[in-house]
């Protein structure tokens, strides 16, 4: 928990000009992800329930899962498939055997939040660099410091 609280007050102490300028590119690159994260689960499709129900958590939002809910810092976003099977999609199951004998089969992984992340992480890093930046010049013009 101590490296908790140390990222809890150094967030704390960033500049109110620059945290105005985090969030909504927190909030467009979280779309971005989800976007890219539906396009990707196309894939397996069958009902559409999982692309329908990959959803993104503003800052300050609440993310849940299954029972367990989370509250999001004001300089955080997500973004969460809530289908109760895209845990099995994005990773796989191995065969089941049932007691009669027959199995399932395994169903290969085929996932699609991480490759999303990992396709769209450049994009978001320079678009939260130039917000940290622009937030910075804005503290700056404002009387916040030297920049």
């Amino acid at each position: 928990m101590k490296s908790s609280d140390a990222l809890a007050a150094r967030l704390a102490a960033i500049a109110p000009e620059i945290k105005a300028k985090l969030v909504p590119a927190l909030t467009k690159s979280a779309q971005e992800v989800a976007g890219r994260a539906e396009a990707l689960a196309e894939a397996s499709r069958r009902s559409g329930d999982l692309i329908e129900r990959i959803e993104v958590v503003a800052p300050g939002g609440v993310v849940t899962a299954g029972d367990e809910s989370a509250q999001l810092h004001d300089l955080q976003a997500a973004v969460v498939a809530t289908a109760p099977h895209s845990h099995l999609v994005e990773h796989g199951t191995g065969p089941r055997q049932h007691k009669d004998g027959g199995s399932t089969g395994a169903m290969p992984a085929q996932p699609f939040l991480l490759p999303a992340w990992r396709l769209s992480k450049p994009r978001v890093d320079r678009r939260i660099n130039r917000a940290i930046t622009a937030g910075i010049k804005a503290a700056a013009g404002n009387g916040g410091g030297d920049a």
